[in-house]
């Protein structure tokens, strides 16, 4: 070890120019970086519900939309509010990446011509504005509110909402740069309009949502990043009372965070939500590793020693400590690498990665500017070691409290973390936005006045060719229709062909009813389809060969439990008739990922908690010590996800997420803690000089590292993106836990535990 000391410090003019210059070298491929919004990221290329929204899209065609509602309290059905509808549906037909427009004016509206009661006409359901008077303006309204597919998806049932709905073309929703094109156009569709009628427009669909996830991502980066830097800075500038020592701390999370990140546009990858956050997770690993070494280093300096003599002494103390802390910290990030979700996977691999890069760098680099610059720190007594007179004060109310300690924290432990069993996972991607949020406004804005803004796409096979046409599925249809209706009151609106097949039975046979004949039911069919202008055709309903039928549900925003069992309970239906029925969509998508976000919360700390153990059994080859090791930082989870529970707060993919990440930093504390313990009990060190010992020289950098990281984690509850929201307050809230499970529980633990003068651990 000194051998590898005295080679930095002849060489720190070499390590101190070199590692900034390749830093830069590498970052000049930043310019490239680019951010990725679109809803595949959230899957793997092999993923089977992926593969199956991708054949319902090649059967049915694309289900992604942008979606324009807007309320007119006066009634939609003034000349004003439907020359609105009338001018953004024109101009939405003449836009780039649309296939479709449908809207209240240009419903495909069946009825009886008045002159030749026998003839069905299928129409623009209001044409020329200008020339309805009052009269006709409440006709118009009666006949829509009698619409089956119309209301509830198109228009309010009190006739004061309505929506404009873009259909895009195939595939337009894989592009982020699209969504983008799309939303500014339909903002520049939409500015006369509130200009000159002063309507609030609300905008919704793929578009929208993929813009508003990039935005956040590139908002949260471009802020917390800087911010958490300053704020580091300014806590070590308390700690260190020297401006080259918080910059010497900084510099080396940003050069980690710099080169992880050129690594992973050279690689290849996109930032997403999750991703754009490396930064701030390098800050709190890097400067984790810099305190303990600069602490170390200072305290070497107060008892006399010379600049080198120092920096011997700090890398001697700590490299056992940072190397195994980096270890685990990795194997936190890298066992997120295990979770389907494909965000969550990039950002285990990467950070896993900046955690080792970050032991390197701070490892060569700290110690050879610290030969450089040859900070001046005076001397101390141990008179004047205050820190050393606390430790022992302390360390000795530990010892004699220690029952009381251990019994206190039992019964919290076992109190808070029965919420456990109360938690609930929920993955419903409109709440991963927070209320003030856009996409989140106008979300809530339909559910409240017009319709459910999920939705579920329900294909039946009625099992053979032109099957759809038979009487006895569209009846059994039918019965599904009202039997969904009932068990769900979530659900808002259905629509198929089945209701064009009533509402032409209708107008034939005043009949609001499904005929018993088949070739009239196909004979309606055609006639419908013929008389549908070019782009309305009704190929998204049904298959080529007629055997699948697409029955289109709105849903209102719920729990992804609710989802799941409201999607099992419309396939399970459809199981009890001769059909069968498969739900698709991206609703369904979202959903089923809340398998992955369990499963990563349950499976990444389980794989954590295994490689630690294992690392630290290969390590210290003390069986006994395990425990020690892994208890106090699965409890600061534990009780976390208990306190989420009692709180009703929902589980999503960042409490998922810091599971993982907890386990990793968390233990960083206790192995400082514990090495610092073995070594001086190794020295033939009783029990309390051993406590104290570690309270003076890892206590103080075990307490400003977590306040460090817990300050920097809560950054993010200023996010407008609800995962980063909670993976900030929980993971700063277990850090916290687990630094007095560490100060506290552990020595009280230790002391029942050990021998007082001979370990019996070792």
């Amino acid at each position: 070890m000194n051998n590898f000391v005295d080679k930095i410090i002849k060489f720190r003019w070499v390590i101190a120019i070199l590692i900034p210059l390749i830093t830069i070298t590498m970052a000049s491929s930043l310019k490239n970086l680019e951010f990725e919004g679109s809803y595949r990221i959230w899957f793997g290329e092999d993923s089977e519900i992926l593969k199956e929204y991708d054949s319902f899209r090649a059967v049915f065609g694309n289900d992604d939309a942008v979606a324009i509602s807007f309320k007119a309290e006066e009634g939609i059905f003034n000349k004003d509010a439907l020359q609105v509808v009338e001018n953004i549906t024109k101009k939405l037909w003449e836009t780039e990446y649309i296939a479709r427009v449908d809207s209240i004016t240009n419903y495909q509206y069946v009825h009886a011509d008045e002159e030749y009661p026998d003839e069905i006409i299928v129409e623009d359901f209001i044409e020329d504005i200008d020339s309805l008077g009052e009269e006709d303006l409440a006709k118009k309204r009666a006949i829509a509110l009698g619409e089956d597919l119309i209301v509830g998806k198109l228009i309010s049932s009190d006739a004061k909402t309505t929506m404009i709905v873009g259909r895009m073309t195939p595939k337009a929703g894989d592009d982020p740069s699209v969504s983008f094109k799309l939303r500014d156009a339909v903002v520049k569709i939409i500015e006369p309009e509130i200009q000159k009628y002063g309507y609030r427009f609300y905008l919704n669909g793929g578009p929208i949502i993929n813009t508003a996830f990039i935005e956040i991502a590139q908002n949260d980066g471009g802020t917390f990043t800087p911010a958490v830097i300053l704020v580091a800075m300014f806590l070590l500038l308390l700690v260190f009372r020297k401006f080259s020592m918080s910059l010497l701390s900084i510099s080396v999370v940003i050069f980690t965070f710099l080169i992880v990140l050129s690594i992973q546009v050279l690689l290849g990858f996109k930032l997403n939500n999750f991703t754009a956050n490396i930064p701030v997770f390098v800050v709190a690993i890097g400067i984790a590793d810099a305190m303990h070494l600069l602490w170390i280093y200072i305290v070497g300096r107060k008892q006399g020693m010379q600049n080198y003599e120092a920096i011997h002494y700090s890398v001697h103390k700590n490299f056992l400590a940072l190397l195994l802390t980096s270890l685990t910290t990795a194997v936190g990030f890298a066992s997120l690498s295990i979770s389907k979700v494909v965000p969550i996977q990039t950002l285990g691999i990467a950070t896993a990665s900046a955690a080792i890069l970050a032991f390197i760098l701070t490892i060569l680099f700290v110690p050879a500017l610290l030969a450089i610059l040859n900070p001046k720190i005076q001397a101390q007594t141990k008179k004047e070691n205050k820190n050393h007179n606390i430790s022992k004060w302390y360390i000795a109310k530990i010892i004699k409290y220690n029952n009381t300690i251990l019994l206190v924290s039992a019964f919290v432990f076992v109190l808070i973390g029965i919420g456990v069993f109360k938690a609930n996972v929920d993955s419903n991607t409109v709440r991963y936005f927070k209320e003030n949020v856009p996409f989140r406004v106008t979300t809530n804005f339909m559910q409240d006045n017009l319709t459910g803004p999920m939705s579920y796409e329900i294909i039946v096979d009625s099992k053979v060719n032109d099957g759809i046409k038979n009487p006895d599925f569209l009846k059994t249809v039918e019965r599904f229709y009202k039997e969904f209706y009932a068990e769900y009151t979530d659900v808002r609106h259905i629509s198929s062909l089945m209701d064009v097949v009533k509402t032409f039975n209708k107008v034939m046979n005043s009949s609001k009813t499904i005929p018993d004949d088949q070739n009239l039911v196909a004979q309606y069919l055609l006639l419908y389809s013929l008389s549908l202008p070019q782009g309305m055709e009704i190929n998204d309903k049904m298959d080529i060969n007629e055997r699948l039928l697409r029955v289109s549900a709105s849903i209102n925003m719920v729990d992804t439990s609710k989802d799941l069992e409201m999607l099992e309970w419309a396939e399970n239906w459809w199981e009890k008739t001769p059909y069968s029925a498969q739900v698709n969509g991206q609703t369904k998508m979202f959903a089923h990922m809340q398998h992955d976000v369990t499963n990563t919360l349950l499976y990444s700390i389980s794989l954590a908690v295994v490689l630690i153990s294992i690392l630290m059994l290969l390590i210290f080859k003390n069986l006994r010590m395990l425990p020690l090791f892994i208890a106090p930082n699965i409890l600061p989870i534990v009780l976390v996800v208990g306190v989420m529970g009692w709180l009703d707060i929902d589980i999503d993919m960042g409490v998922a997420i810091a599971g993982a990440i907890i386990i990793g930093v968390a233990v960083d504390d206790t192995i400082h803690f514990m090495v610092k313990y073995i070594e001086s009990r190794k020295r033939k060190e009783n029990l309390q000089n051993s406590l104290e010992y570690v309270m003076s020289y890892a206590g103080s950098a075990i307490i400003f590292t977590t306040i460090i990281l817990s300050i920097a984690f809560l950054v993010f509850v200023f996010s407008d993106f609800n995962p980063n929201y909670h993976f900030g307050l929980v993971t700063a809230t277990a850090l916290v836990i687990a630094v007095l499970v560490d100060l506290v529980a552990l020595p009280a633990l230790i002391s029942k535990i050990d021998n007082r003068e001979k370990s019996l651990l070792l």
